[in-house]
């Protein structure tokens, strides 16, 4: 696609979240079943159903300015999801590969609030207010998921679990937890 307008730079932004989201919808299950923590696991589960609608917004965002939905693949989320891989098949104590899923997690997280909250400004000069409004729903929704492993990693907010601390404890490689 070529950028000649402002215009087409908000539907490249917008198809390279679409590719984002699609490819995370591929990665999320394989998270989900590295992870040994139960809440991990369940948090990897529930975002991919909100990925999976965040990937179908952005989609009818895209037609309702008369794109389509497609494109290049998104390279910065391929990186991150090749990251994610790599932990995936490490093979070590359990609390620590949860740390570093949490991580690469949060990393991707972060690549997605970015990319939204650029997408939604772009929404809004554009004078494409129900965009952007879509665009806050989905951007409060990506900031809610960091927050929640945040919160699995270090236990605030009363959350049962502190991956981090158990994973800094547990230098015996023996988990001691389960």
């Amino acid at each position: 696609m070529r950028l000649n307008s402002f215009e087409n730079l908000f539907v490249d932004e917008l198809n390279d979240l679409y590719s984002a989201e699609h490819q995370l919808i591929q990665a999320l299950p394989k998270m989900a079943e590295a992870a040994s923590t139960p809440e991990l696991k369940q948090a990897f589960t529930q975002h991919l159903e909100e990925t999976k609608n965040h990937a179908e917004m952005v989609k009818q965002l895209l037609s309702s300015i008369g794109e389509k939905a497609g494109g290049e693949k998104c390279k910065g989320m391929e990186g991150l999801i090749k990251e994610g891989d790599e932990i995936i098949k490490k093979r070590g104590d359990s609390d620590v590969k949860d740390a570093a899923l949490i991580a690469a997690a949060q990393k991707v997280e972060h690549y997605e609030i970015s990319g939204y909250g650029t997408a939604r400004t772009f929404a809004l000069q554009l004078g494409h207010n129900e965009a952007a409004n879509r665009l806050q729903e989905i951007l409060n929704q990506e900031s809610h998921a960091d927050e929640l492993l945040t919160k699995i990693a270090t236990g605030e907010g009363g959350a049962e679990v502190a991956v981090n601390q158990e994973a800094a404890s547990n230098g015996s490689g023996k988990s001691n937890r389960r």
